[in-house]
């Protein structure tokens, strides 16, 4: 073993015994670590930095309270508990609750209206509005039901539907519309939104006003609200929208993390 490796294990406290605290982090981390994949104990040591004793004993120990489950010849994985206990996590989940405070600080860095906002049925549901700094009469209120394919909010509540489902859904809310866009040319958008990750609003749903919109997803990756922001087209000119993405990106992943998804490398 390598001296920095002993002298990291020695400050750790392992060879004088860890302390509660010290356990309880190790422990944590073992269910990290078998999380993606069952680890056999040589592995799951030398990722930890750990003796196979101690290691054995750590998740000896969450076995006996069901948090792992050894199984022979492939190791260590995940055990029924974790699943009770995320099965109670997502009931308890508001998405609404969860994400307050991060529309806020959005709708603060931002100046501009943020909504939140959830799938209902064939329509976009607000459930949460923070008005924005700048005297700008955004007509949204909490409790309207949008379309979907007009709005920045319900496009981004449909970035993982088909193509066949954008189709149907477009020409139920606004076939026969003159003042819809041609649908080649929407279809077209919407392929680049699934590709940046969050979708816009060019005044499509209601006169001189623009939104950038993307998804929140839950612990399954499964799309679940969007958040949007949205403001006059004054203020929202191609490259504004483009420069507010990375915020507004950034903030439906925060909820989204907060109701524990985690992102996958390269995305």
């Amino acid at each position: 073993m390598p001296a920095s490796a002993k002298t990291a294990k020695a400050e750790s406290g392992e060879t004088k015994g860890p302390t509660g605290s010290q356990t309880l982090l190790r422990g944590l981390d073992l269910i990290d670590e078998v999380a993606d994949r069952p680890i056999a104990l040589a592995e799951l040591a030398e990722r930890l930095g750990l003796t196979r004793s101690t290691t054995h004993r750590l998740a000896s120990a969450l076995i006996d309270r069901r948090f792992l489950i050894f199984t022979p010849r492939q190791g260590y994985r995940l055990g029924p508990k974790l699943l009770e206990l995320g099965f109670l996590a997502q009931q308890q989940a508001d998405v609404v609750q969860i994400g307050r405070d991060h529309i806020e600080a959005l709708a603060a860095a931002s100046e501009d209206t943020v909504h939140l906002g959830v799938r209902d049925g064939d329509k976009a549901l607000y459930l949460d509005k923070i008005p924005g700094r700048r005297r700008v009469d955004i007509s949204s209120r909490v409790g309207d039901r949008q379309p979907m394919t007009s709005t920045g909010l319900g496009k981004a509540l449909m970035l993982d539907d088909d193509a066949r489902a954008w189709g149907q859904r477009f020409e139920e809310e606004r076939g026969g519309d003159p003042k819809a866009p041609d649908y080649a040319i929407w279809l077209e958008r919407m392929r680049g939104y699934v590709g940046l990750g969050c979708a816009f609003d060019l005044e499509e749903n209601e006169d001189q006003i623009r939104c950038v919109a993307a998804p929140i997803r839950d612990a399954s990756g499964r799309i679940v609200a969007a958040i949007s922001v949205s403001s006059a087209a004054q203020y929202m000119s191609d490259d504004r929208m483009t420069a507010l993405t990375g915020e507004v990106l950034g903030t439906a992943h925060a909820i989204s993390r907060d109701l524990g998804w985690r992102e996958k490398e390269g995305r």
